[in-house]
Order: C-alpha cells, then structure tokens, then sequence
C-alpha cells in the first residue's frame, strides 16, 4: 500500500495497540497511517483473552457483536473448557431495567493457581456493573487482530506493510521520519512497535527495569504420548509447565537465569532470541520441566518463546513522539496483562491526540496520557514480578506459593484476584468526589433498553442526562460535535442523575443531583476534558433532547 508522505500522525505497529490508536485518531478526525515492518500479520501464539475494559473498548466502538462471534467460535473450537454450570443460568433481571449478558464467566489464573469461579462473589458491586460484556472475553490476540484490521479498514485507515522506520528528527512543528519506502513528514509519531521498539530507541528514550530470569514458550504441538503430561500446571525444581486447556496446547517456564548463575542477557544473544521456535526446542524445554521423555511430532501454527524482562520507558513523550503498548513498557505474560494494558493506553491517548490535531485540546491534555498511564504500567510490571517470585522451584518460593494458594482458595482472596485481573477496579486519579468519577463507566441501562454506551459508536464524549428539564444536556450544546448528550427521564436513588464519560470510557463527571452545584462542576469537567466550548454561549437555551436520543 502506498505510503503518504504528509500525514497527521503516522503509527508504527499494527499489532493490536497501533490499530485501536489508528482507528481513535481517524474518529477524531485527525489523517493517519500505519506502518507495519512485517508483510504478514504474525501468526505466533500470544494472548488468548482480553479483560473487561478492552471488552469494553470494542463495545463503545460497536465492535461487541463481533467479538461476541469470536467467543462462541473460540468455546466451540476448546470444547468443555471455561463452560461451567453457571453458563446456562437464565438472563437476571436488572434493577435498572437492562439485562445481564449470558456467557461463560471467566476467572484466569495467579501465578498458574486457576481461580475458582465457584469462589467468586459475583455479587461484588465492581464485578456485577461490568456484565455486558461477558460474552466477549475469549478473544485471542490473532482474532482481535483481524477484527480491528476491519474496523480500520472501514474507517479508511491505511495500513502499510513490508515499511521499516530507519530514522527520525523531531523538528518542532513535525517529525520527519526515515523509512523503506521514502522520507514521511508527521504531525506526530507514536511507537507502538513492541518491546525492542525503533521509535523509542530512535527517540532516545531510557527503558530502565529489571533483567529476565527465565525462558518461556507457548506451542500448540501434536503429541505422540500426551498421557505422560498432566493436565494443568505441574511444577519441578526446574521449572513449570501447562498442558491444556486444549489438546496439544503447552506452555514452559524455564528459570535458566538462575540454574546457571548467569544473566539471562548473557546467555542467550540477540539474534537466538528472535530465532524461530523449533518443534526440537519446544520438546526439549517440556522434557526438562516435565522430567519426562515426551515426544512432540509436529508443531500446529508457530510457536512463540518470552521471557520475564520488566521494563518501562522512562517517559512515554518526548516531544512529538509517544510510546504505547508494550513499546513502553514489556513483562512477562503471566495474568494476561500485556495485550490489555496496551489497548488502554491507545484507547487514552487516541482521543487527546486527536484532540490535540484538531486544535480544540486544553493545556495540558496529552501530558495527562503518560501521567495517566504510567501507573497502570507500573502495577502490571509489579503484578508479573510477584506471579515470577510465587513460580520459582526453589524450596522458598514453593513455601510462597502454598500460602498465596491457601488465600487464593478463599472466597474474599479469589474474588480480590478476579477483580484485579478483570480490570474492574482500575481507577484514574482524576478530580471529584463521586464513586464512579475515575472509573470505567459501568453497564448504565436506559428505559429504551439501550446502553448509555450504546450511543457513543462514533467516538466523542457522551453525556447521560436524567434531569427532569435536560438541564445537562442544554449546558453540553456549547460543546457541540464533541459531546453526545443522552436523555433517559428522571434518575432514582438508586442511579445518578448526570454522567460525563470520556472517549476513553472513563467517567470525567457525575453527579446524583441537579443542583447549581452539580451544574457548574459539568461545566469544569467539560472544560478540563473538552477544551473551549465551541459555541459562543455555555448555557444553551435549546430543548433537551429525547428520551434515549443523541444529540451533538
């Protein structure tokens, strides 16, 4: 595909982070291309799930039919795995009039301690206002991957293949950026090209962090005599191993760095690491963890190998050049954090660089993307480094890991997990006293039966306004084009009477009143999220909108 030589922002990597920022940036408005070094998608095993805000995500984006689709492909291809009793329950009665999604409930894993799903209070109140998207969990990296090619494509995003970025300068006012396919002047340049990114080393910023100690693989492998594995996670002095949850499927954990003595860097050079994986090296690792002679025959797709190096970049801009995903922050796989943890960060930063092209951004607005983001990084990285001290085969980490097993056998340690990896209880330090504000909007039912998210398809800020004369939505006409204003009739005790969620899914404001108060505190939040209000007047005098209607 050709590439454009002037361009408001050019992405590197289209991996799942790179097409979730692209597709934000062309919602925004702003012209974009991506630049991919390979000619192909990569067709290596990597994560085989995502977490409820990046369900979330594709729902805000209309995408949840299909990633739906991919579950039930993905339960029919693993059979019985992740179906459980609580599958077949009858949709519940919501309090709000909406209805819980039936599906399978997904708990993950600790460490390679499975998390009870009979353990979990699903009662919890973070857990039971993320249900809509239960039917859409199971969705591998390959097919998220071909699901949001699609998106992009819709969106006439281009994506250019077979393209290595070879330079750059930042010249203030752009960026000028060497490539295989010619010199292309951006607006802004944003690394989303993993963890040995160009970007940030042409960037010249720092990836301080701590060094590997261990090898892994994942394969799905034909096997001459399976019954020799055992099914689940086994653990040995030399390291662990999973066979399942489908056949052929195994994963390894080698402490190298530590049966050695030696730095994991030292052991193994560049250029083996990024080695193909052979069906011989898949085999021989499973020996020696598995202390068995069982014989692989044939390796079904490519297999891929990881290790547990934790890094994070030392700044996530330096002037017109950004980092996103795993460009700016890498760890090992345990938890399935990694894939998760990138599409939040380009689903944050998409909408305040848009913001930033179309020139309507307050001060400040992208300096809050690495400010927002660097802590969820800096957990995730904390979270893998425990799950690696609770694997290790040593006589001290075993002692570790049977009382972390004794918590996580709990009914209050499984469901404090499960909230964790779900990513339920991520919260963004932002202004305002009210319980939602910083929060992932949770499933916020209207009377039409819609969801609040239902209506914000098109990107933008979306206003849910339950006051009885729309005085919310009236305010939010000066705001017009950026915000979608929803009325829903009077709200109840039991629901707020006003929310402003961000284009990222976070709630900027809310309110269980209609006061004065509550008023001028939506005007701040607009403001501070919205920049100047495009019309001349901030208190529209036109009539509220209809029930369950956008406007804007």
């Amino acid at each position: 595909m050709y590439v454009k030589q002037d361009v408001d922002v050019t992405v590197v990597g289209a991996g799942p982070v790179g097409l979730v920022l692209a597709a934000e940036l062309a919602l925004s408005g702003a012209t974009v291309q991506v630049l991919e070094r390979l000619t192909e998608p990569d067709e290596g095993m990597k994560a085989g799930a995502i977490n409820v805000p990046t369900a979330e995500a594709l729902d805000r984006r209309g995408l949840l039919p299909a990633a739906e689709q991919v579950q039930r492909d993905m339960l029919e291809r693993v059979g019985s795995f992740a179906r459980t009793a609580d599958e077949q329950r009858p949709d519940d009665e919501r309090a709000d009039g909406g209805r819980r999604a039936r599906g399978p409930r997904f708990t993950g894993h600790f460490a390679g301690m499975v998390l009870d799903v009979a353990l979990v209070d699903w009662s919890d109140p973070d857990l039971a206002a993320h249900t809509a998207v239960d039917g859409a969990r199971m969705v591998p990296q390959r097919e998220l991957e071909e699901l949001l090619g699609g998106h992009v494509a819709r969106l006439g995003v281009p994506v250019c293949r077979g393209v290595e970025v070879t330079s750059l300068e930042d010249t203030g006012d752009g960026v000028l950026v060497g490539t295989t396919a010619g010199t292309v002047r951006t607006g802004w340049l944003v690394g989303c090209d993993g963890g040995r990114s160009t970007v940030r080393v042409l960037a010249g910023i720092d990836f301080p962090g701590t060094d590997p100690e261990l090898t892994g693989h994942l394969a799905v492998a034909d096997i001459a005599d399976p019954e020799k594995l055992a099914n689940g996670w086994a653990w040995s002095p030399q390291g662990a191993y999973r066979y399942g949850p489908q056949p052929g499927r195994v994963v390894t954990v080698e402490f190298d760095g530590v049966r050695s003595g030696l730095p994991h860097t030292r052991r193994r050079s560049r250029e083996a690491r990024m080695a193909p994986v052979t069906l011989e090296e898949v085999q021989a690792s499973l020996r020696r963890v598995s202390g068995t002679d069982v014989t692989l025959t044939a390796l079904r797709g490519a297999a891929t190998r990881w290790s547990d190096n934790a890094r994070q970049a030392a700044t996530y801009r330096s002037g017109r050049v950004l980092l996103a995903g795993d460009a700016a922050h890498v760890h090992s796989p345990f938890g399935g954090q990694g894939l998760n943890l990138g599409v939040g960060d380009a689903m944050n930063l998409g909408w305040k660089l848009g913001a930033v092209v179309a020139g309507w951004a307050p001060e400040g607005l992208l300096d809050s993307y690495d400010a927002e983001r660097r802590p969820f990084g800096a957990w995730v990285l904390d979270w893998t480094r425990a799950q690696v001290g609770v694997l290790r085969g040593d006589a001290k980490s075993a002692a570790l890991r049977d009382v972390v097993a004794d918590l996580l056998s709990t009914r209050d340690g499984t469901t404090y997990a499960v909230k964790k990896i779900s990513g339920v209880t991520q919260r963004v330090d932002l202004p305002g006293d009210h319980p939602l504000v910083g929060r992932f909007v949770p499933d916020l039912w209207l009377r039409d039966g819609s969801r609040l998210v239902d209506h914000g398809h098109g990107g933008g800020f979306l206003l849910l306004d339950r006051t009885p004369d729309g005085v919310f939505a009236r305010l939010a006409e000066a705001w017009a084009g950026r915000v979608t204003s929803v009325t829903d009739g009077r709200a109840t005790p039991t629901t707020p009477a006003g929310v402003l969620v961000r284009p990222d899914g976070v709630v900027a404001w809310a309110s269980d009143s209609a006061g004065p108060t509550a008023v001028s505190d939506l005007e701040a939040a607009l403001r501070r999220w919205g920049g100047a209000p495009s019309s001349s007047s901030v208190q529209g005098a036109g009539p509220a909108c209809r029930q369950g209607r956008p406007t804007g």
